[in-house]
């Protein structure tokens, strides 16, 4: 699992009280039933950590490095649609063969298709997917990897149902008010294209503070100055998506070359549009972080984690990734509280635009 080794693709949710001392237990009332009893409508439920097939759910497999960890399992049965095109159609053929006709009417079609499915779907193998989840008792987060809003949908309302009460996404609206008390709807929206007056431009603050962090990697040489952190290095780095509301083209990808210094880049910022997606390294110390942002929501893909020095056995290297996830989450955060500091107070936060604004206008744009 990705939690475990590799990369980290995932999203943090703040978790509003302790786990209820019986946790386990109702995270086993609420386990995935068997795959005996799949039908033709997809099962879910909870399984251990260990596997996608690890029902029966006990402290010795809810538990890993003194982590809760589990994961939502969802269970369908599909069939390829090649391969109903074709039953299909073989059913067809041989009808049109039995009745002499030479079309057949929807209605028909529609029954040859309902008989092919009641027939096909028992022999098709159960697909398999999860939601994993591990929560850190450290920080009170829970990290999920629900990236879709679908999935996202999904893990929150079976893990209310299990325990009672909600996770908060940590999303940037609810980060700001949880972090700072402040509510993001609040602020007026902000142009950074010297071209374009605040009322032209749309307003998402996630997209506001990736591009800030933009600015801030190439003017402060990526050296951001934290409280009782210290400096924390950030560089962006390409594929960039940027994205306004409004009249034109909403969203412009840059993939390959140089994207950063592109005429494209420059363009898209003068007509006003932001960061939505890049890739961002966060460099403290020796440590270093990658990965791809989604700032709209706050969704980190492919999470590199910072490597480590010694060889360690399974539980201890799994608990020094969670330590590293908890300091990249922590970093993060505080970074969005230092644009969120700035961002609040107007008269700082005029300047800092009119920096961002010549900052735009004296890019060099490679051609």
């Amino acid at each position: 699992m990705s939690f475990e080794s590799g990369s980290i693709s995932c999203r943090a949710f703040f978790v509003p009280r302790d786990l209820p001392a019986d946790a386990v237990e109702r995270f086993a009332a609420h386990a995935a039933p068997s795959l005996e009893s799949l039908k033709d409508e997809s099962i879910q439920g909870w399984v251990g950590g260990r596997h996608l097939l690890d029902r029966v759910i006990t402290e010795d497999n809810a538990h890993y490095g003194g982590h809760l960890r589990l994961t939502l399992m969802q269970a369908d049965r599909k069939i390829p649609p090649a391969l109903l095109k074709a039953e299909q159609t073989m059913e067809e053929l041989a009808h049109l063969q039995a009745t002499g006709l030479q079309f057949l009417n929807r209605k028909t079609r529609s029954e040859i298709k309902e008989q092919v499915v009641d027939r096909l779907l028992p022999q098709m193998p159960p697909q398999l997917k999860g939601i994993h989840f591990v929560h850190s008792p450290n920080e009170r987060m829970v990290y999920a990897s629900c990236m879709s809003e679908k999935q996202l949908d999904a893990f929150q309302i079976h893990f209310a149902r299990t325990l009672g009460y909600a996770l908060i996404p940590a999303m940037p609206g609810e980060t700001a008010l949880r972090r700072k008390s402040l509510d993001v709807e609040e602020l007026p929206p902000s142009s950074f294209s010297p071209d374009l007056d605040d009322r032209q431009v749309s307003y998402v603050i996630g997209e506001d503070f990736l591009t800030w962090l933009w600015y801030m990697s190439e003017v402060e040489k990526g050296a951001i100055l934290l409280e009782e952190i210290g400096e924390v290095a950030v560089l962006i780095e390409g594929p960039l998506t940027f994205h306004m509301e409004g009249d034109g083209a909403h969203v412009t990808v840059l993939r390959k070359g140089a994207p950063l210094v592109s005429a494209e880049a420059k363009t898209a910022l003068l007509v006003g549009k932001k960061l939505r997606q890049a890739r961002v390294n966060m460099v403290l110390g020796e440590q270093a972080w990658v990965c791809t942002l989604d700032a709209d929501q706050f969704v980190f893909r492919g999470l590199k984690l910072p490597e480590s020095e010694e060889k360690l056995d399974p539980i201890s290297r799994f608990q020094e990734r969670m330590l590293k996830l908890d300091r990249f989450v922590d970093l993060f955060f505080r970074l969005y509280d230092e644009f969120l500091s700035r961002r609040s107070r107007p008269e700082e936060w005029q300047d800092e635009v009119t920096r961002i604004r010549k900052w735009v206008s004296d890019r060099q744009a490679a051609h």
